[in-house]
């Protein structure tokens, strides 16, 4: 039964409510109740909109890396896990028998009756765009078991959406859940409670679609032979591809014909497969002359003349992508490919000037690794249609944001002419017989419902785009066009189709890159710190744990082309399949060399070897800094060695402090020793810092030795003071000492480069790639998988066969 009108009271007690006042404590109690409800929630609705922002970011331009970092993790999860409290909370202060009030004190009854007509509406559509924006930043992964654990699709946002739409259908009742149904009425704002129930209610059938894609394509991805079971195919293949080469002849190719080799590049599905002991191969009688029907092979698309050089190299990325899956999956792919497979790599690598080539092609095979393991994109290529769907789904979300903008604007301008409000409420104090007047009152204001809706359909719209562009520009959609191409290359117009895509297979788009060619820098002697610490690095360094600050600069040229020449070096002085080490290349350097082998002999770790020369490095730098060089004139090579040695010097620090697991120390003896060395330097440098350094090099270099010789205690410093000390006053001169340096750091990095901590790799890459995980790459498919001295194991387990 409903409660009686208060315009019936107000009628009937005309006489009585002229005595009748409220009293002024109850007034206040009530305002106070009301408003600090509907603050609360406007709060928590604030408070969503800015997790949202977060769950977008970390979606979109953090590349969902935010499962390898604690703090990004920490909020992504936390935004997940407050979503169902916050929106069960807002939606039960909703309902408007839930805002009626009654409150008796001292024999004094205040009852109010409030309602709201765009609050609710907002309220809801708020809840199903943060779970559209949790939906696009959850990705499914389809890996094979020996890879890791599958990511499988995100039920639980499913869940939450059925829980919102009941919520949603619950508190609106007829006004709203009855207009998806209803056309027209001649009840009042019904024109506004259908649309606006559309509005409410759509993003649930946005959300269903998109969690229906993802499972759909996670199951046919982890199906696929070309996806979740590609690495155990890719094994089976190289071994009878092995098999069948040695029964051919039992030679090998070398230099460019060697790049014809045929590795799988697109279309395992297409071919029948059967199991054998070491994996599956296809059920075809394999031999080299046969036509390939349907499956695109390396050596297909490099003798294609219509097919562009990148292109090439795009599609040499992706077949490699899929061999590094192999080891990623602990197979021994290694001795599946055989020294005949790594030759065509050489064969790359020994040309001098494709430093820029080779580095490109291991980046664009990294940059598939990364979305494999941390994006759901891959798994939308199990089917050639499912990005087109993929696509239209979003296009589908980007209308939506657009057409709920202008009527939540154009709504929001009518519900003005009643007031700002979000609630409206009427209320009375009633006595025995004796009732006041009716008053009213407003809560809450219109803007907080508006302004977080319009932040969350950004939000959400960015995210669409984002995902829009990722499918257009993206390098897998450009291997599925290069592909087509092949396997359509016999058609007429073949040539002027493959012109159609030239934009797009030139585009390289920074939101879909992985590596952005940029290296840390960390020093253990910096000699003009600065006083400045700000907000930002102090909390890193607390979230982190971390000892000390980075700074990420652009990879110079002088860097590749030093790495590729010490490859060059290592190819020509020793057998393929094995990488050399620094006292080698001392050793190689003449008598200049062999004076610096003291500083890398077999007592010193690995560790000490790289703080003992990058303090070296650091003081030979004070002597003959850069500014110094240009003013003298130094030959270009010269500045060259210079710029590679001291980045690679400050890197190599770097990987002590934010990287030592893929260093071959321990990894708490690596991190120990950089600190006590940094505090040893500090220590010193303070001092020095008191006094003043002077200006010109020779005496800043003089000083800075003095004081390290006589204040440090480590072993470590003292040993890089000599070190310095002795290049400064090499006979040589300063061209060599600098050429020495490039090529020790160079081998350095090639030496700490090989490793068999596949999960640190592979979280470096995720986190957005590290050159020493590059080169990591590149040695494998060069057949160097060891460092020197260890056991040389491809799959880094006994597993393999």
């Amino acid at each position: 039964m409903d409660p009686p009108s208060p315009t019936w009271i107000y009628s009937n007690n005309v006489a009585l409510q002229e005595e009748m006042r409220c009293p002024k404590v109850a007034v206040v109690a009530f305002y106070d109740t009301m408003g600090r409800q509907i603050w609360l929630g406007n709060a928590m609705l604030l408070a969503s909109a800015a997790l949202t922002g977060v769950l977008v970011g970390i979606g979109s331009g953090y590349g969902r890396r935010y499962r390898h970092h604690r703090f990004t993790r920490f909020i992504f999860l936390g935004a997940n896990i407050l979503f169902l409290p916050i929106i069960s909370f807002v939606v039960s202060t909703l309902r408007d028998s839930s805002n009626d009030y009654v409150n008796k004190e001292d024999g004094t009854t205040l009852a109010a009756l409030c309602n709201s007509v765009f609050h609710p509406c907002m309220v809801i559509t708020w809840a199903f765009l943060v779970q559209m924006a949790a939906t696009n930043a959850t990705s499914v992964v389809a890996t094979e078991s020996r890879e890791g654990p599958k990511v499988g699709p995100p039920w639980e946002l499913l869940v939450k959406g059925i829980w919102t739409f009941y919520l949603g259908a619950s508190i609106t009742n007829k006004r709203f859940f009855h207009g998806l149904f209803r056309i027209s009425s001649s009840e009042n704002h019904r024109s506004f409670t259908i649309i606006c129930s559309k509005i409410m209610f759509a993003p649930f059938a946005l959300i269903c679609a998109k969690i229906w894609f993802k499972c759909y394509s996670f199951r046919k991805a982890r199906k696929s032979f070309a996806l979740g079971r590609n690495p155990c195919l890719v094994f089976g293949y190289m071994k009878e591809l092995q098999q069948v080469r040695s029964q051919h002849d039992g030679t090998s190719t070398v230099g460019e014909d060697a790049l014809f080799s045929p590795l799988l590049v697109m279309g395992e599905d297409s071919r029948q497969v059967k199991k054998q002991p070491w994996g599956y191969v296809f059920s075809d009688i394999w031999t080299m002359a046969i036509d390939r029907i349907g499956l695109v092979t390396l050596d297909r698309v490099w003798k294609l003349d219509s097919v562009a050089p990148t292109s090439k190299d795009l599609c040499l990325s992706f077949a490699l992508f899929k061999l590094l899956r192999c080891r990623f999956a602990r197979y021994d792919i290694a001795n599946a490919v055989g020294s005949t497979g790594h030759k065509f790599f050489w064969s790359l690598l020994l040309k001098d000037g494709e430093h820029n080539r080779v580095f490109r092609v291991i980046a664009d095979e990294l940059s598939f690794v990364h979305d494999y393991y941390n994006s759901s994109l891959p798994t939308s290529y199990a089917k050639c249609w499912l990005p087109f769907l993929s696509i239209l789904i979003s296009l589908l979300s980007v209308g939506y944001c657009v057409v709920a903008a202008y009527f939540i604007v154009v709504f929001a301008g009518q519900v003005h002419k009643y007031g700002r409000s979000q609630i409206h409420c009427d209320f009375w104090c009633s006595k025995l017989q004796a009732v006041s007047q009716l008053h009213n009152k407003n809560f809450g204001n219109l803007y907080f419902d508006v302004l977080p809706e319009f932040l969350l359909l950004i939000l959400v719209l960015v995210a669409e785009v984002r995902d829009i562009t990722s499918y257009i520009s993206s390098n897998w959609t450009k291997v599925a066009l290069i592909c087509h191409h092949v396997k359509c290359a016999s058609l007429q117009h073949q040539q002027t189709r493959y012109q159609w895509f030239g934009p797009l297979l030139r585009c390289r788009c920074k939101l879909v890159n992985n590596w952005d060619e940029k290296i840390g820098q960390c020093s253990v002697l910096v000699l003009h710190p600065t006083t400045r610490t700000n907000f930002i690095g102090l909390l890193s360094r607390v979230l982190h744990h971390l000892p000390d600050e980075k700074m990420k600069v652009n990879m110079p040229e002088a860097v590749k082309a030093c790495i590729m020449d010490s490859l060059r070096s290592t190819a020509s002085n020793s057998t393929l399949g094995q990488v050399g080490n620094v006292r080698t290349f001392l050793q190689r350097s003449g008598q200049a060399g062999t004076g610096f082998l003291w500083a890398c002999n077999g007592k010193m770790s690995t560790s000490d070897m790289i703080l003992t020369w990058h303090i070296a490095t650091s003081i030979f730098e004070v002597r003959h800094p850069y500014w110094d060089d240009i003013e003298q004139g130094s030959s270009p090579v010269s500045i060259q060695h210079k710029s590679a040695a001291t980045h690679l010097s400050r890197y190599c620090a770097y990987l002590m402090t934010w990287s030592p697991e893929l260093l071959p120390d321990e990894v708490a003896w690596t991190k120990s020793l950089y600190e006590a060395v940094k505090e040893d330097t500090e220590h010193v440098l303070n001092v020095r810092a008191v006094t003043g350094p002077p200006l010109m090099p020779e005496a800043e270099y003089n000083d800075l030795v003095q004081l390290l010789r006589e204040k440090s205690n480590h072993l470590v410093v003292k040993n890089g003071v000599r070190l310095g000390k002795q290049l400064v006053e090499l006979g040589e001169g300063e061209e060599t000492a600098w050429a020495i340096l490039a090529g020790f750091w160079a081998e350095m990095i090639l030496y700490v480069a090989p490793s068999n901590n596949l999960k640190g790799h592979k979280k470096a890459i995720a986190r957005g790639g590290e050159l020493i995980t590059l080169l990591w790459a590149l040695l494998f498919h060069a057949g160097i998988v060891s460092r020197p001295g260890e056991a040389a194991s491809a799959a880094g387990s006994a597993v393999g066969v």
